[in-house]
């Protein structure tokens, strides 16, 4: 009876499981295809490392613009000396702020966009700000890979902060 009823041997017991494996089974997908996709989206856009921007900084010639695209808090609290504050890159007004910041440089200059507020493929703030980059025409736009957070790969390593 329970196979006609719900078309699933087991019947209601077994429907259960079937429906339970199947939400797992789109879970794992959709944990998957996150993880693609931010794999994606880190290859999309040029990035350096914090020891090669950290020596490019004590190096002789012009440092980039370094702009944070994080929370105002964080900034506040330690940042990489010389760089400037445009607000979260995931609000529109730390958007229109970043847009303000590079106004006025060419769009051939060297920019470094920052965060450290959590994790990499975590970050809500870096794609949106060299997104909008981007579509400025900036061409010389690199984000700094921070794989855990500002204090982790940044501050702890001994790079200067201010």
């Amino acid at each position: 009876m329970g196979q006609l009823f719900t078309g699933v041997p087991g019947g209601a017991v077994g429907a259960r499981r079937y429906t339970h494996g199947m939400k797992l089974g789109m879970k794992l997908t959709a944990a998957a295809m996150v993880t693609a996709l931010a794999a994606a989206l880190a290859a999309d856009f040029p990035q350096i490392e914090p020891h090669d921007l950290a020596a490019r900084l004590q190096a002789k010639g012009q440092p980039p613009t370094l702009i944070h695209v994080g929370f105002d808090t964080l900034y506040r609290g330690k940042h990489i000396p010389g760089s400037i504050y445009a607000g979260p890159g995931r609000t529109p007004e730390g958007l229109a702020a970043l847009k303000a910041a590079v106004a006025k440089l060419p769009h051939n200059a060297e920019i470094v966009l920052y965060c450290g507020c959590c994790p990499w493929d975590h970050c809500p703030n870096i794609r949106p700000a060299f997104a909008l980059l981007h579509d400025l025409g900036y061409t010389h736009v690199k984000a700094l890979y921070i794989p855990t957070n500002l204090k982790a790969d940044w501050i702890d390593p001994g790079y200067p902060v201010e």
